[in-house]
């Protein structure tokens, strides 16, 4: 078993000697898909708790450290936090009442444990993941463009971090999602965060990825990239492709 996966199962019997437990859900490459579990994955979990039992099991860790000690932690929400054990496990996981895990948006949870009496469902979340106003290519493709033109425009006023964001990190999240739309949807997509494995999903003459996201002063170059990547495959609105070209111009013409 990895090593992931017992911690997992150490943690879950902790929890199951406890009267105020209800279930510890695995989630991500610990929950339904873990196919993709590697040496390079932390553990996410959720532990489901009686009423009353939220605030102790997210604030006092001694039911974690009790299968390894633990050298670091804090909490990065009210009812979460994120943790390393001492043999380099790094966790992050919440803790919710029945009542408050209905309301969190999930996918892909597997019951590791759960007491005989748990309500059924657990694994199901009926809130809805975060998405787009549209997931379309009109919509992805002229996101793209804005934020291709906002980013210049920063650039050149010298907010080169801004422009970072927008060019190399929200655009290029427009691509992918192009890409998506176009070439189907990838093996264990994570519905938070189109960013995960896609270099495993497309090769570099499909996507780019070193073109497109060369780093703090590289934010003309990038927009370059993109935008011919974009024009090579969709049709780019001339006014709005022409005032980009012409940005770039602009960008050209100043020294670095």
């Amino acid at each position: 078993m990895h090593p992931m996966l017992q911690r997992l199962d150490e943690i879950a019997a902790q929890v199951a000697a406890r009267d105020d437990t209800i279930a510890l859900l695995g989630l991500g490459s610990a929950g339904a898909q873990r196919g993709r579990l590697d040496d390079h994955s932390d553990l996410d979990f959720f532990l489901v708790v009686a009423e009353g039992a939220t605030t102790r099991y997210a604030t006092e860790t001694d039911w974690l450290a009790a299968t390894c000690p633990l050298v670091w932690s804090f909490a990065h929400e009210r009812r979460g936090r994120k943790a390393l054990f001492a043999d380099g496990i790094f966790v992050e996981y919440g803790v919710f009442t029945v009542g408050e895990l209905r309301g969190v948006p999930f996918r892909g949870a597997r019951a590791v444990w759960r007491r005989a009496d748990a309500p059924p469902g657990l694994t199901e979340s009926d809130a809805l993941v975060p998405r787009p106003p549209f997931d379309t290519v009109e919509f992805h493709l002229n996101e793209a463009l804005a934020h291709l033109y906002v980013g210049l425009h920063r650039d050149l006023r010298g907010e080169h971090l801004s422009a970072a964001r927008l060019i190399q990190g929200h655009a290029v999240d427009r691509v992918i999602a192009l890409l998506r739309l176009s070439a189907g949807e990838p093996p264990y997509r994570d519905v938070f965060d189109d960013s995960r494995r896609v270099e495993r999903t497309y090769p570099p003459h499909e996507l780019p990825l070193a073109e497109m996201v060369p780093g703090y002063r590289g934010n003309a170059a990038a927009a370059r990239v993109i935008l011919d990547w974009l024009a090579a495959r969709f049709r780019v609105p001339a006014p709005m492709g022409e005032a980009i070209e012409r940005l770039l111009q602009m960008k050209i013409g100043r020294p670095a």
